[in-house]
């Protein structure tokens, strides 16, 4: 931004002075797209993308089809607007410690593109506006189970469990696997045992996904004084947990195979968890050779197998 101003310039010959227009340079205005980049990225788009991955297959079979169309817009923009609030309080309290990882120090807190104090009221406005959203045209059960993930994950999780107990995936796995109970709630207004069979999916599921990540980044994790598993335990320990894990995961998704559906379900998710399985099972072969272990091939994998199986619970559904 510029502002044009006129100054006083003496001619050579003695003249009187004439005035010339020049251009006085002031701080440039900030770069507006910048700073909604920046907003965007504390809400964590990638974790909100897996949770909606979760969430529209549970409407789908609670419904038996395809569930009214204004109730999964509702319940996307609910759930979006859920899972970013609690991602971006979580961005506000972990500041002190995002600063001290390579994997982090960019995020706008640490990197002093967004206040604290912004940030802080984003997330708050979010989180209000979510539970409105889900109270006014779901109902009191599903709006309810939404503020109980926004607040454990921030409260119990991220202030408290995630700075003092090894243990802290585990327990914070319950806020990655709500999404699961709210949409089926959001449908039927109650909760039945095939949602809670979906929600052990995701809940199991989680150690398998998470620990190869925090093994990539353990300096990280120990740098910043987070007692991550992979920080406090040995490779074979971290490794054992993760093959339990990935075995109670496939476990609970064939579980759920008799609670409403059917071979269009059953046969895609013992495929894909036989193979889940098998790149668990590589890598604590490949950690306990003492071969070089790339933890992040099972990371992408877990990915891809979540998604297959609830692809397969949406496909079942229509069937």
């Amino acid at each position: 931004m510029s502002m044009i101003t006129e100054r006083p310039v003496s001619d050579s010959a003695g003249q009187p002075p004439v005035r010339t227009v020049v251009e006085d340079s002031v701080a440039p205005r900030r770069d507006v797209r910048a700073i909604v980049a920046a907003y965007v990225a504390l809400t964590k788009p990638r974790i909100v993308e897996l949770l909606l991955v979760t969430t529209v297959p549970a409407m789908m079979l609670a419904a038996d089809g395809l569930p009214s169309l204004w109730l999964v817009a509702v319940v996307l923009v609910g759930g979006s607007l859920a899972a970013g609030a609690a991602s971006v309080i979580n961005c506000y309290i972990d500041r002190d410690i995002d600063q001290l990882m390579r994997r982090t120090k960019r995020r706008p807190l640490p990197a002093h593109t967004v206040s604290p104090r912004s940030a802080l009221v984003f997330g708050l406005t979010l989180a209000v506006i979510s539970v409105a959203l889900m109270a006014t045209f779901t109902n009191l059960l599903a709006a309810g189970l939404t503020l109980a993930a926004i607040v454990y994950y921030d409260v119990i999780y991220t202030l408290w469990l995630k700075r003092t107990t090894a243990a802290n995936t585990f327990w914070g796995g319950a806020c990655g696997a709500a999404p699961v109970l709210i949409g089926w709630a959001a449908v039927t207004g109650s909760l039945a045992p095939a949602a809670w069979a979906l929600f052990g999916v995701v809940f199991f599921w989680q150690m398998p996904h998470f620990y190869p990540l925090a093994m990539k980044y353990k300096d990280d994790y120990a740098r910043a004084g987070i007692p991550m598993l992979p920080v406090v335990a040995s490779t074979r320990r971290v490794n054992a947990e993760i093959l339990i894990f990935a075995w109670l995961t496939v476990l609970t998704s064939l579980a759920a195979w008799p609670l409403g559906m059917s071979v269009v379900y059953g046969v895609p998710t013992l495929v894909v968890g036989g193979i889940f399985v098998v790149e668990a099972h590589k890598l604590a072969r490949r950690a306990a050779s003492g071969q070089a272990v790339k933890p992040m091939r099972l990371f992408h994998w877990s990915t891809t197998y979540l998604t297959i199986v609830f692809a397969a619970v949406a496909l079942d559904a229509l069937l």
